[in-house]
């Protein structure tokens, strides 16, 4: 795996929110205002918040951020990727980065997030859902946790305890890192939680860009 060059005007000590979800969900969705409201809370707490900088979920998040964060020096990423149909970065950025292959931008997620939060989406999202879990499964990341906000996430779970799990094509013990969240009050306890945690710098505390071996080059 290649380890990426990092921008020097990003602080891989910060703190930061990964959050993932559908670039076709419009402003006036209640998903697009639950999202920009949980972004909002984020920034309020001086975390950083990343996603892909595109449209709907990931622009509601930039926006949320952009909106919540007042003089602390909380920062807003969109990590874009170039498609057939052009997808145009969103204004609510401070640092954007532009890829060409999802498997670079993935990895550049990976590196730079202590939380994930996924919101509802189609195959990006679920590529992006089951990528992190998968890293996470296999000790390539931290054991972070990964947030599932929304009502399409329920009745995904129900089938993946009844089909993967329950034939034994997973252990018990993958299924920690998931956590649903019925509201924003439930995903920002478990976001001050982690970062409680990655504040205490214990020795116990797993870094996912020391992990990745990231450098400024």
């Amino acid at each position: 795996m290649k380890t990426p060059k990092i921008p020097k005007n990003i602080d891989i000590k910060h703190f930061r929110v990964a959050v993932f979800g559908s670039a076709r969900i419009k402003p006036n969705d209640a998903m697009y205002q639950q999202v920009y409201n949980l972004a909002k809370m984020v920034a309020k707490e001086g975390i950083d918040i990343v996603t892909g900088g595109g449209p709907g979920i990931m622009e509601a998040a930039n926006k949320g951020h952009k909106d919540g964060r007042g003089k602390n020096k909380s920062q807003s990423f969109g990590l874009n990727i170039k498609l057939p149909r052009e997808q145009m970065a969103n204004k609510h950025l401070d640092i954007k980065k532009e890829f060409a292959r999802f498997s670079e931008r993935l990895d550049y997620f990976m590196y730079l997030s202590d939380v994930v939060v996924v919101s509802e989406g189609g195959i990006g999202t679920l590529l992006e859902l089951m990528y992190t879990w998968q890293l996470v499964q296999v000790e390539h990341i931290c054991n972070i946790p990964i947030i599932l906000l929304g009502d399409m996430w329920k009745p995904f779970m129900k089938w993946f305890k009844k089909w993967p799990l329950k034939h034994k094509m997973v252990n018990g013990d993958d299924m920690n890192p998931i956590i649903l969240a019925d509201n924003n009050e439930d995903a920002i306890k478990i976001i001050r939680l982690a970062y409680k945690e990655f504040r205490s710098g214990g020795i116990d505390i797993c870094k996912n860009y020391k992990k990745y071996q990231i450098r400024n080059r």
